[in-house]
């Protein structure tokens, strides 16, 4: 079956949404969503959104700052061109319905500061920011004439004839087969890779499937090693990679050893509010020294009201696990959060392939450098999927080409799920043990040739048996970690996020790791 469609869109976050706005008085939207619009890494996000809006603030200290964290990997005309419009984004939020806290009930937004950051400058609806702007843009989109949503669909493969995408192979979940959808402009919104690790602060979905879409269509992918890993997670059995906000630190909370002592001085002249890189590293060689599996995050000295109002969510979720935030330390542990690199663009969103556009964090623009900078991301959802939207309006041309429908003939279905089932724990523990915070030559050597035999089981079984929702997700998860690997093994120093034991000084002379599959 071929469905037709202006403008197909994979990915339903903050930058898939937006740009599906923006296009949507132009053109015929499609959408596809991976579960329901809203369980997306945008809907979870604590913290906010980076803008300067103060007038203490500037651009040019929001630059810098952005620019310092990158450690020397930022392209400075995108970190520019995403500051500058900063102000317009939250403008535009606002417009579409996005409700942020306001500073004592007054007009004026409420601003928080978080890690690397010089300023209050964090817009934020209380410590919810995610699921304000989730829903205000999903409810905007689901009334929609010119937008059809497609839940629970997931991408299988783009179709590319002569550097060109005419559309993509999209598994429908609930039916279990495969559409053809054919489009004059495809944007990648998919989120990150972060599921790749065994702990993550992100949702299910988070399996790098822009990633590796984008590397089997023919485009490159940049600084895929730089994996941020958030410090500060819930560290409970029941408790499933649910994330203490970074605003937490910037409102006074301290980290801790179990035994009750600050240690992040040690480590920083910032100290709690140094950027995550250092804090994830800090917490690491803690729990290290002292054999223990996590470290306290501890607020309890600011007034209990306080903490209320400020986290609301983050003060209820801790209590349904048993702890009161406003009289105990809450137990952390760091899991992987974000990836900073990803399909390589230019400021308007465009990969190698023409009409097949990269947004969000699937994107590498060039912003977040070998480390993002905390509340930048959402920023950039925002800017570049706006960015993308004009230059598709300026320069769309209809998709005149057939594409072929899916050929399922040659394959027979699986009759059980257990190279799935195996090979995903296997591929997680293999990254979070091997290609962890602190790497070494030995472990990514090892990690590379273990990789290699998950690969091969998994494009076996892909030739042979019918694909499943569970197996594709599989399929890019394995696809992208061994693109993390190969990223890693290819930079021979320590700088941002990634950092080697055996390469533990940073090179004078910056420059991004770029791989190519052709």
């Amino acid at each position: 079956m071929v469905i037709k469609t202006d403008i197909l869109i994979i990915g339903s976050g903050a930058a898939g949404l937006t740009a599906a706005i923006e296009l949507s008085d132009s053109f015929k939207i499609t959408v596809i969503s991976k579960n329901q619009i809203i369980d997306s890494s945008t809907w979870y996000a604590q913290g906010g959104i980076a803008a300067v809006l103060a007038e203490e603030d500037s651009t040019h200290s929001h630059i810098e700052d952005t620019l310092k964290v990158g450690d020397g990997l930022c392209d400075e005309k995108a970190v520019e061109f995403c500051i500058e419009n900063g102000k317009e984004a939250i403008q535009w939020l606002q417009n579409n319905g996005v409700v942020f806290t306001k500073k004592n009930n007054a007009s004026d937004l409420h601003l928080t500061q978080e890690g690397g950051h010089s300023f209050r400058r964090v817009v934020h609806a209380a410590d919810a920011t995610g699921r304000e702007v989730s829903d205000s843009l999903a409810g905007k989109v689901l009334k929609n004439k010119n937008i059809k949503i497609l839940e629970n669909h997931l991408a299988v493969d783009l179709i590319v004839k002569n550097n060109k995408c005419l559309g993509a192979y999209v598994f429908n979940k609930n039916k279990e087969n495969v559409l053809s959808i054919s489009a004059g402009a495809i944007i990648l919104a998919t989120g990150g890779a972060s599921k790749a690790y065994l702990y993550t602060s992100n949702p299910d979905g988070a399996s790098g499937d822009g990633y590796a879409l984008a590397w089997r269509a023919g485009c490159r992918l940049e600084n895929m090693e730089f994996n941020q890993f958030h410090p500060t997670c819930l560290f409970h059995p029941d408790a499933k990679s649910f994330l203490i906000s970074e605003a937490l630190r910037g409102e006074g909370a301290i980290l801790k050893t179990t035994s009750g002592i600050p240690f992040m001085r040690k480590y920083n002249s910032k100290a709690d509010l140094a950027p995550r890189d250092i804090v994830a590293r800090s917490i690491d060689n803690e729990m290290k020294v002292s054999g223990k599996d996590n470290v306290l995050l501890d607020i309890s000295h600011k007034p209990s009201k306080e903490i209320k109002n400020s986290f609301p969510s983050i003060y209820k979720k801790c209590l349904e696990y048993g702890f009161d935030i406003t009289k105990s330390p809450i137990p952390v542990v760091p899991a992987a959060h974000y990836t900073c690199g990803g399909i390589l663009t230019d400021l308007k969103g465009q990969t190698d392939i023409k009409s097949l556009y990269a947004i969000g964090e699937t994107s590498s623009t060039g912003l977040h450098g070998a480390n993002r900078m905390a509340s930048n991301s959402l920023l950039e959802c925002v800017v570049f999927a706006k960015a993308a939207a004009q230059d598709i309006k300026e320069n769309f041309s209809n998709n005149g080409k057939s594409i072929p429908e899916w050929d399922n003939s040659k394959v027979i279905k699986a009759g059980e799920n257990i190279l799935i089932n195996h090979n995903w724990d296997a591929s997680r523990r293999l990254m979070w043990n091997y290609v962890g915070i602190v790497r070494s030559n030995d472990r990514l050597k090892k990690a590379k040739d273990k990789m290699k035999l998950i690969k091969n089981e998994v494009q076996e079984f892909y030739k042979n048996f019918e694909v499943t929702s569970d197996f594709l997700e599989l399929r890019n998860l394995v696809q992208v970690s061994e693109l993390i690997i190969d990223s890693a093994i290819k930079r021979k120093e320590s700088r941002g996020l990634h950092y080697n034991i055996d390469y533990p000084k940073k090179l004078k002379k910056a420059s991004s790791t770029i791989i190519s599959p052709k």
